[in-house]
């Protein structure tokens, strides 16, 4: 799978900054923003806002991959085999919207 670092301009808290990520995470982005409702921009101000990193792209990254581990320990635990993640850095980013 090709996966290249893409370089977008975001806009958070009325200030322009460029972020590199994989396709793949802007894509995944996107997608969580348009399923809870929210733009996209929203989204990433509200990670940005909640970040325990410096680095704006690694929260993303970690955002995204928490979005995809909570999924996941949802249909598990609906079959009883496993339990729901402990903390994450976007819980607050989660429960900021509808699921």
């Amino acid at each position: 799978m090709k996966s290249l670092v893409v370089k977008h301009s975001v806009v958070i808290a009325g200030h322009k900054t460029s972020v590199s990520l994989e396709d793949a995470f802007w894509k995944s982005l996107k997608e969580i923003a348009t399923e809870r409702k929210m733009t996209f921009t929203d989204l990433v101000t509200t990670i940005d806002g909640e970040r325990e990193h410096d680095n704006l792209s690694s929260s993303l990254r970690l955002f995204v991959l928490d979005f995809y581990q909570s999924q996941l320990a949802v249909r598990v635990d609906g079959q009883g085999h496993r339990s729901a993640p402990t903390s994450s850095p976007a819980k607050s980013a989660s429960a900021t919207t509808a699921p």
